[in-house]
């Protein structure tokens, strides 16, 4: 083999080869680095030279020898830093599509560069010749990248393939901040996992350098013109979460929360997120419930309520200014997403009401597969707020201590919504309170947490206190201590007084289960009974102006037109409310609660203050130091009005639970012939209305319409071990009717006992209730 060969080989051989582009340049470089080659033929003078000349000799070439490898020593290395000056410029250039070279594309390497790049032609111009990016200068070009107005006007062919290539030029040409630098992350991330471990480094600056600029603008915008950068990132947020995969969303949001939190100066890290609420806000609320957009909000505001300093500004970004005014509740970013609702947004205008249109024209299977839909929607809107609450409930003590105060103060500003006034002048009314819509949602979701100890004999429900309501005015380190944040129910009428020589024993502090059931109920009592009261209204109305219409079509009077303009308006507004009041899983949870609730109330009747249940027995043990008198009336209030409510518009409900029928006859039994234990005439009369609606009734139906199903209830009825003592009751309150009262409210007290007489009528029809009967009549 020629010495050349030799050469070609050991250069083949040679690590250093790789830092070349080719063998052929290290080839090239090689021979232009040889020392000159000694001549092979011997000198034709001065042959005789002496040896010291020779030595001499020798002594020198080692020395030129010498000089040489260090000389191509250190050309390897500066070839080595080059090719890693050039490495790190494109992986600069791949990660922020951006460029100082505006060279011609058919003289670069296509390998390892982006299609698209931003030329910054005054950096270049600055730099003095320096066409490439390193770690040294890739802070500046990113901000001044970042400045340009029009990226896409400074775009440049980065390889010598010139075809349309619509993505590069999107990329890299992005107008928006935040979407770019996200993008930059996940191009600096992907980095990170492929580049050799001498570039891992660069690559992670890189990265973090996404993260730092993110933080930058948003504690500058002011910087960045004719960009709205809290929208951008609402834009990124609702974009993640639409898509299957948020993960890169989130990943990349904590890194940038965890530098706002660190860097506090310029702005708090509540000045960055407050404006993005407001955005959220703004879009939200225009927002429908059957809009799938809503569910992606939605999701974004998931993820709010479960980052802990999000949630922490969340809280406390709700709380009004105002306190005492209702309506205020209703404007914070949690009001209006409780506002969304199939109800009309404004009272008594159905123009630009999206549901149940032309009811008249529709048919009745048309109605029902709208109803279905509308159901399906509220379903999955209430799993989410019911999601939020806990979350915001979970994150710390702060931010729920903030949120329970949210609920109380809300709660007490919008009392009014119970008094009597109130159903008159609506015009007043919509001025002052917070909507149905808000009540009915937010109930949905408080119904929800306390769905865990919703079971008639959870251990759990037996540690409710009912002193929390007994308890007078606080101070707020008192009611953050002590976990007390309703307000004003000492004011409440109570089932019984409390007894003169019995001392209010209040705890030291209350658990969330105790506030729960009791938010809850007030919720309920607020909201549904409203709701309730509307329906029957209007469905009185329809039915009037149903037989007037009639009357007019067959008479030929001109008012017919008009009347079915009215009833088609009244028709829109009942189907709303209908479908918005028996979501089937709303009230499963409100059947779970009211249950629970009937059993919780049969446990203080008897006097049980243990940790477990105690089975009911007659007769009932005298009342001594009882809770009772610390249980508000609105508690049974709720109970009544819910299952009348079932009875009238959700009969279906009622077959869903045998169990929780039982736990009613219960209640039933121990309450309504018993003064003792519930003191309102009143009210123990309205619990023969309740009987009423839970007992198996089979009134002829329409023609062709199905008969309802009886079975759950006639087999609880009629196998029910306390008949004899419901029975007993049952009497004692048609009795007791008699003297309450003012003796010439004849239709009140009609009214009263109108429910009892188709009971006693059925109870006569069963061989145990009749037999029980007639030893009372004995």
């Amino acid at each position: 083999m020629t010495d050349q060969g030799n050469n070609n080989q050991n250069i083949s051989c040679n690590p250093f080869a790789a830092l070349f582009g080719s063998l052929a340049d290290a080839k090239q470089f090689a021979s232009g680095q040889k020392p000159e080659q000694v001549s092979a033929e011997p000198p034709l003078e001065d042959s005789g030279e002496s040896q010291s000349e020779s030595e001499n000799s020798v002594s020198d070439s080692v020395d030129d020898n010498d000089d040489s490898v260090a000389e191509i020593s250190r050309s390897f290395r500066s070839r080595q830093e080059l090719c890693e000056q050039l490495n790190v410029n494109h992986m600069i250039q791949r990660i922020f599509l951006i460029t100082l070279d505006n060279s011609d594309p058919s003289l670069r390497g296509g390998n390892g560069i982006p299609p698209r790049c931003v030329y910054l032609e005054e950096m270049a111009a600055d730099l003095d010749g320096q066409d490439w990016l390193d770690m040294d200068n890739i802070e500046q070009a990113l901000f001044n990248r970042l400045l340009l107005l029009e990226p896409g006007n400074h775009l440049i062919y980065m390889t010598s393939c010139s075809a349309v290539n619509l993505s590069a030029d999107r990329d890299a040409g992005e107008k928006c901040a935040i979407p770019y630098l996200f993008a930059c992350y996940q191009r600096a991330k992907e980095e990170v996992t492929k580049v050799p471990e001498k570039l891992l480094s660069f690559a992670v600056r890189c990265k973090n350098l996404t993260v730092s600029n993110t933080r930058t603008v948003l504690l500058t915008p002011e910087i960045y013109i004719s960009q709205n950068v809290y929208e951008q990132l609402v834009d990124l947020l609702l974009e993640a979460f639409s898509g299957a995969q948020p993960e890169e969303v989130v990943e990349f949001m904590e890194e940038v929360i965890t530098g706002l939190l660190s860097d506090q100066e310029v702005r708090t890290f509540e000045e960055v997120i407050v404006p993005v609420f407001d955005i959220f806000q703004g879009r939200i609320k225009d927002l429908d419930l059957c809009q799938s957009l809503l569910y992606s909000y939605l999701d974004v505001l998931l993820y709010f309520s479960h980052h802990k300093d999000i949630a922490k500004v969340l809280v406390e970004h709700i709380q009004p200014k105002d306190p005492a005014n209702g309506l205020q509740y209703q404007k914070s970013l949690l009001g209006a997403v409780l506002s969304i609702s199939c109800l009309l947004k404004t009272p008594g205008v159905v123009e630009g009401h999206g549901y149940f249109l032309n009811p008249s024209r529709s048919s009745a299977q048309e109605t029902k597969v709208q109803e279905a839909n509308i159901h399906q929607f509220m379903g999955q809107f209430h799993d989410k707020l019911h999601q939020i609450l806990k979350n915001l409930l979970q994150r710390s003590g702060e931010t729920r201590h903030l949120l329970l105060s949210w609920l109380g103060n809300c709660l007490q500003a919008n009392s009014g919504r119970a008094k009597i006034w109130a159903n008159q002048m609506p015009e007043i009314f919509f001025q002052m309170y917070a909507s149905d819509a808000f009540f009915l949602n937010l109930g949905a979701a408080l119904l929800k947490l306390c769905q865990p100890f919703c079971r008639p004999r959870s251990p759990k429900l037996l540690t409710f206190n009912p002193s929390y309501c007994a308890l007078k005015e606080l101070s707020e380190e008192e009611r953050r201590n002590r976990n007390v944040h309703a307000r004003g129910l000492d004011k409440e009428t109570c089932l019984i007084p409390v007894p003169p020589q019995q001392l209010v024993e209040s705890a030291q502090s209350y658990s969330l289960l105790t506030e729960n059931l009791i938010f809850s109920q007030l919720t309920m009592h607020l909201g549904f009974h409203r709701l309730h009261e509307q329906m029957v209204k209007m469905n009185q109305s329809l039915h009037r102006l149903q037989v007037t219409w009639q009357e007019a079509q067959r008479t030929g009077n001109s008012m017919s037109e008009q009347l079915l303009e009215q009833f088609e308006r009244l028709m829109i507004v009942y189907l709303s409310t209908k479908a918005a009041t028996t979501q089937p899983a709303m009230l499963q949870c409100c059947l779970n609660l009211q249950a629970s609730t009937a059993a919780l109330l049969v446990q203080l009747g008897v006097g049980n203050q243990g940790p477990e249940h105690v089975a009911l027995s007659f007769p009932l043990p005298s009342l001594q130091s009882t809770m009772l008198c610390y249980v508000p009336e609105f508690f049974a209030e709720n109970l009544g009005d819910f299952f009348i409510f079932l009875r009238r518009f959700a009969d279906d409900i009622l077959e869903t639970s045998s169990e929780s029928l039982e736990q009613i006859l219960n209640f039933v039994t121990v309450f309504m012939g018993n003064v003792e234990r519930m003191k309102n005439p009143h009210l123990r009369a309205k619990l023969a209305e309740v009987l009423e609606a839970v007992m198996p009734h089979m009134e002829p139906v329409a023609p062709g319409a199905a008969q309802p199903i009886m079975f759950q209830r006639e087999r609880v009825f009629c196998s029910y071990r306390h008949a004899p003592q419901l029975a007993e009751a049952l009497i004692t309150v048609f009795v007791d009717i008699e003297f309450t009262g003012d003796p010439h409210q004849f239709e009140q007290k009609f009214n009263y006992r109108r429910p009892m007489y188709p009971i006693l009528k059925y109870m006569w029809g069963k061989e145990n209730y009749r037999e029980s009967i007639k030893v009372l009549i004995n």
